[in-house]
């Protein structure tokens, strides 16, 4: 389970990429790099990183469902994940 700080940090980075994504559009289009560079750092897609939704796992994490591998596994085994179920052959 992830610390409690890093998944307020992650969610508090989110509020500031959303805030700031017209602006920054903006200013890359005019070529406005200092201007852009004025802005906070929290504020660009790049510092972003995905998260399980669940544990807030940073690790292992599986795009199509949001969650981590651990998370994944679990919640297939249980019949959670609509669609998925373990291999066999």
């Amino acid at each position: 389970m992830a610390k409690e700080s890093m998944k307020a940090r992650q969610a508090k980075r989110l509020k500031l990429v959303a805030k700031y994504a017209q602006k920054r559009a903006e200013l890359k289009a005019a070529g406005d790099y200092e201007a852009l560079q004025a802005l906070p750092r929290n504020a660009s897609p790049v510092r972003l990183h995905n998260r399980c939704k669940i544990s807030g796992r940073p690790k292992g994490y599986m795009r199509q469902f949001g969650i981590s591998r651990i998370n994944f596994r679990e919640m297939a085994s249980a019949g959670l994940i609509p669609g998925v179920h373990k291999a066999s052959w």
